[in-house]
């Protein structure tokens, strides 16, 4: 799929089984641990997106051995942190650039990180103040930022309003050090659960962080351990095809844990609280056509899924209003004005104010032309979104989707989607 990039979309309905992409947020945090263990880890179950690509380029570049056998990894660790010798290029994933900014910097040299200009635009503030009060040189412009010098063990205080981000990246590099430190929350925590993934995940690997009130405790002089891992699911990409279901389909979606920490399982209390039909499954769910109703989302936790529950509010009855939306505007996209701008333009009933997106549900979607704002989850939206409207969709910078998910739309055409290369004339 990576080669297309203007594409229309068909109505179709979806129906069929699908085994749903590994959890891209679990990957790069059990890459990054594999690659400081002094020994060889297996990681297995990788989807090697866009991003996920970045992370294993910028662990080569600091000395990780890595042999990509099919769907798994095989990393051996590094022995002790040294610069890399050229720029690392985070492309557009910002895990990669705010969980390895800590990290590089315990090198006590400069490296310096370069990526897409939409990466480079997202705020940076938080480590930029971290730093400058440990008189850490740290530059961010419009083309790269630079840093040189390492972080200390210490109490941090984190304002937890802008990325859970810089939390997971203080805890891959604060263990390392010989003294203990502590991360203390300002502020609002958004994203929490991505914390706990990454809690879970260091733990795996050998290395200890405590939860504590309002913060974590890290204490110092860890060293990470080898561990063969199985990455889980995908909570976020699995969304994408329960609402398909439920909006016109049967689709059964496998490679689920009931048991995961994933933030975005949430999409599984939201489709039940809209009245959708979901079956539960040992490793999954049945998600059947339904009529749902109008509700009031939060998605402080659950960020992802903004644009897929807006399609599914728009096609809800009454008026569904997601709340706490603020931090999307901070993503690939303003993700709050291109959810809104699309799904305007295929003839929704949307609109936002301030942090909020308030949606007037309706029967149907009438299609349109539309560009994904170069943003995976705004593609994958479209897509769905195709099999509701009345008339086809055509779709610009369709390929976005190989960020996160490279076969994604291998997996709807699988299931019943509709689409054909280029702008259908017809």
């Amino acid at each position: 799929m990576n080669k297309y990039d203007s594409i229309t979309l068909f109505p179709a309905r979806l129906e069929g089984q699908l085994e749903v992409p590994t959890s891209k947020s679990l990957t790069h945090r059990a890459l990054i641990c594999a690659a400081l263990a002094k020994g060889t880890s297996t990681i297995s179950d990788v989807v090697l997106s866009d991003d996920i690509r970045a992370t294993l380029s910028a662990l080569e570049q600091i000395g990780a051995r890595i042999e990509i056998n099919d769907d798994s990894v095989d990393i051996r660790g590094i022995k002790s942190l040294k610069a890399p010798n050229e720029a690392i290029d985070c492309n557009e994933s910002g895990s990669t650039l705010r969980f390895l900014i800590p990290l590089l910097s315990l090198t006590g040299k400069e490296v310096v990180f370069t990526g897409q200009p939409s990466l480079l635009r997202r705020p940076q503030s938080v480590y930029e103040d971290l730093f400058r009060q440990d008189h850490i040189f740290f530059e961010h412009n419009d083309d790269k930022i630079v840093v040189n010098g390492s972080i200390k063990a210490r109490r941090y205080f984190v304002d937890g309003t802008v990325s859970s981000q810089f939390f997971t990246g203080l805890m891959f590099a604060l263990p390392l050090l010989n003294e203990d430190s502590y991360i203390h929350i300002k502020g609002h925590l958004e994203s929490r659960s991505y914390i706990q993934l990454t809690i879970q995940m260091l733990e795996h690997f050998g290395v200890t962080v405590t939860e504590i009130e309002n913060g974590y405790y890290i204490p110092g002089n860890q060293s990470y351990e080898p561990f063969d891992y199985r990455v889980e699911g995908d909570y976020s990409q699995a969304a994408f095809f329960l609402v398909g279901g439920i909006l016109n389909g049967n689709v059964t979606v496998h490679n689920l844990s009931h048991e995961s920490r994933q933030g975005d399982q949430a999409i599984i209390d939201i489709i039940k609280r809209m009245k959708g039909r979901l079956i539960f499954m040992e490793d999954g769910l049945i998600a059947n056509k339904s009529t749902t109703n109008a509700a009031k989302i939060d998605i402080a936790d659950c960020p992802d899924l903004g644009p897929i529950v807006a399609l599914l509010g728009s096609l809800s009855k009454g008026t569904t209003t997601i709340v706490n939306a603020g931090r999307l505007r901070l993503k690939e996209s303003d993700r709050i004005e291109s959810t809104v701008a699309t799904l305007q333009a295929l003839g929704a009933n949307i609109r936002s104010k301030g942090d909020e997106i308030i949606i007037h549900g309706k029967s149907s979607l009438t299609g349109g032309t539309v560009d994904s704002y170069n943003d995976h989850r705004i593609a994958m939206m479209v897509a769905i979104a195709s099999i509701v409207s009345e008339q086809p969709i055509v779709l610009h910078r369709a390929n976005a989707v190989t960020k996160s998910y490279p076969h994604f739309f291998d997996d709807f055409r699988k299931l019943g989607g509709s689409f054909l290369e280029g702008v259908d004339e017809s």
